[in-house]
């Protein structure tokens, strides 16, 4: 009886059906995951160029707006820091993802091999396989574009902010203000975009930002104070 009963039990159990609307719901939902993990690429370049050059130009003309009161070196400063950042930041970016390109390329190899050790379809099925790999894999000269755009992008915000301000507490005010903006905004951005917390994302960068601008300012005022 026990045979039977257990039988009877078997054949009472039923597969949950898995309709169209369920596949295409998944479907979905991994087309939007990969979306994300394609956009991260091109949006950590930009976010993160945008704020480095917002916040090292910023920084780098308060710290001479600190000693000097002169426009023009201030102007000269954040045009320099502008353009040695934005090509800093290309070169490195072009070379990390040379990096990570190098390391997925040899990857690939290493899978195709393995499936062709253990498939015997894969010749049939590999050039389409093939081609959606390629297109997954990172470019590094957009990287670099991304950066250096980016950068460029954060970085006029001090410069416009100080070019057409004589007065000196006043342009450092000005600039200080554009910069804490700017900041708010990028930090907004960085967090819509990647679906992160936006009032924490906004007060971290925003932070950091009057960290970076503030201890400059401090030190080369003291280095400035002290005749060095």
């Amino acid at each position: 009886m026990a045979p039977n009963s257990q039988t009877s039990f078997d054949e009472g159990k039923c597969a949950i059906p898995i309709t169209t609307n369920d596949l295409e719901h998944q479907q979905t939902l991994d087309q939007n995951e990969f979306d994300y993990s394609k956009r991260s690429q091109w949006l950590r370049a930009a976010v993160l160029g945008a704020n480095d050059g917002l916040i090292s130009t910023a920084s780098l003309m308060m710290g001479v707006g600190a000693v000097k009161e002169d426009i023009k070196a201030m102007i000269l400063t954040g045009f320099a820091g502008l353009v040695a950042g934005a090509c800093s930041m290309a070169i490195g970016e072009f070379v990390s993802v040379y990096s990570q390109l190098d390391i997925e390329v040899a990857q690939m190899k290493r899978d195709n091999q393995n499936k062709q050790k253990t498939l015997a379809h894969v010749a049939e099925d590999g050039d389409s396989e093939g081609d959606n790999e390629k297109e997954s894999l990172p470019n590094p000269l957009q990287a670099a574009a991304a950066s250096a755009l980016a950068f460029s992008v954060g970085a006029m915000v001090p410069l416009l902010a100080a070019s057409f301000i004589r007065e000196y507490k006043v342009r450092l005010g000005v600039v200080a203000a554009a910069v804490s903006l700017a900041l708010v905004v990028f930090g907004w951005l960085g967090a819509k975009l990647g679906k992160a917390p936006i009032m924490r994302s906004m007060m971290r960068v925003l932070f950091g930002g009057w960290m970076a601008m503030a201890i400059t300012f401090g030190l080369t005022k003291l280095i400035g104070s002290s005749g060095l």
